[in-house]
């Protein structure tokens, strides 16, 4: 039995899918009873619990004979860490806790990054004590405000009463000090990035024994929200693209000592040629979906190389294919056809495109999939039922 922690979103359910249609037994965990993954026709067991892990896997693990755990948030893939060796057989199948550190903290990562000769943005770390004002003064705007390392601020936010935005944008050094003076209370500020332009670029690696045995990469068409978020609309790029940075990526990975799935995140500008590195996904990433439906099974790669022992390049050629996530991407298309700043034509335009992408042949879904598709009516059941409450 294999166990896949996070059934909630459509990474869960792609890592569940592609173990799944191997044969092997699944047991899914999810933090609310309508998680999408346990509607899978592979999932043979369920849990719901959003208690510590601590406090309940030993327990599972023991119960159903676990082999193997794969996870992919944060949360816990930071909890799983302090377990590694303490679950009798079972392989936690997880970065050890100073790797994963390293990739969670952008300035470490960046750090790293230059050391193999990747660029990264021009950054600001503002420090308690320091004239923010006069340093603001002294920026190319816009610039992107982000945590370095969003899970060691999160409980400090919250205590705050604050929300932990993934990123935020300012045009003027007027803007950034009113985005810095939030945090004050706090006492910690976000790291403060100058802007890349270009497009978002993932080159994504499978790493064991210091080499990438799986690679796939793939480019943003469209995102939620607009000005920059999760995923919504991403095409497959053919492997004889970005080669060189490709080459990069995977130095990078190995100087950190990276094992198991990766992704490295760029805006790359194509007028320029230049990339920026952005951050590394020490997980399986938010639009694994699209690796999945190309060929590149990344969740089945870590339980070949780390289970099965086998550790030979497996890639396989990959298939055009472009992946939409139809609820963030609706959203995105509502957002541009109310901001009335942008061109009349340009709006239309995007709404045909949009449109016409659903007669796209290349086109596949995040959740949707005619070979197991109960995940889909499952999640479509759980919209009407939040809407329904909303309503009462």
């Amino acid at each position: 039995m294999i166990a896949v922690l996070g059934a909630d979103s459509p990474i869960g359910l792609t890592v569940i899918r592609e173990l799944g249609e191997r044969g092997l037994p699944l047991l899914a965990q999810g933090k609310t009873p309508q998680a999408l993954g346990r509607y899978s026709k592979h999932v043979k067991h369920f849990v719901s619990t959003s208690a510590p892990i601590a406090e309940w896997l030993p327990q599972l693990v023991a119960q159903h004979g676990i082999e193997a755990i794969l996870a992919y948030s944060e949360h816990h893939l930071l909890q799983l860490a302090t377990l590694k060796g303490a679950l009798g057989n079972c392989r936690v199948l997880v970065p050890d806790a100073g790797r994963l550190a390293t990739v969670l903290d952008k300035q470490r990562t960046f750090a790293a990054a230059a050391r193999v000769g990747i660029s990264v943005p021009a950054s600001w770390s503002p420090a308690p004590g320091e004239n923010f004002a006069e340093r603001a003064a002294t920026l190319a705007y816009p610039v992107a405000i982000k945590w370095p390392d969003p899970n060691y601020v999160a409980s400090a936010l919250a205590a705050q009463g604050l929300d932990l935005e993934k990123v935020e944008y300012a045009k003027s050094a007027q803007e950034l000090l009113a985005i810095l003076r939030r945090y004050d209370a706090v006492g910690l500020w976000p790291l403060v990035q100058t802007w890349c332009p270009g497009q978002g670029l993932g080159q994504m690696l499978h790493m064991h024994g210091g080499h990438a045995t799986l690679r796939f990469q793939h480019k943003r068409l469209r995102e939620w929200p607009p000005t920059g978020g999760v995923s919504s609309f991403c095409e497959a790029v053919p492997l004889d693209q970005h080669q060189a940075q490709m080459d990069l990526s995977e130095a990078l990975l190995r100087e950190i000592g990276w094992e198991g799935p990766a992704m490295v995140e760029y805006r790359h500008d194509p007028a320029t040629g230049s990339y920026w590195l952005m951050e590394i996904n020490g997980r399986f990433w938010g639009s694994i979906p699209l690796a999945y439906h190309a060929g590149a099974h990344f969740a089945w790669e870590t339980y070949r190389c780390r289970v099965l022992g086998q550790s030979d390049a497996a890639q396989p050629e990959l298939k055009s294919r472009r992946a939409r996530y139809v609820i963030p991407d609706s959203k995105h298309i509502a957002a541009i056809l109310r901001d009335s700043r942008l061109p009349l034509g340009r709006r239309l335009r995007a709404t045909i495109g949009f449109l016409a992408d659903f007669a796209d042949p290349r086109v596949r879904y995040y959740v949707w999939s005619w070979r197991d598709p109960k995940p889909f009516f499952g999640d479509m059941l759980a919209i009407v039922r939040r809407a329904l409450r909303r309503g009462s």
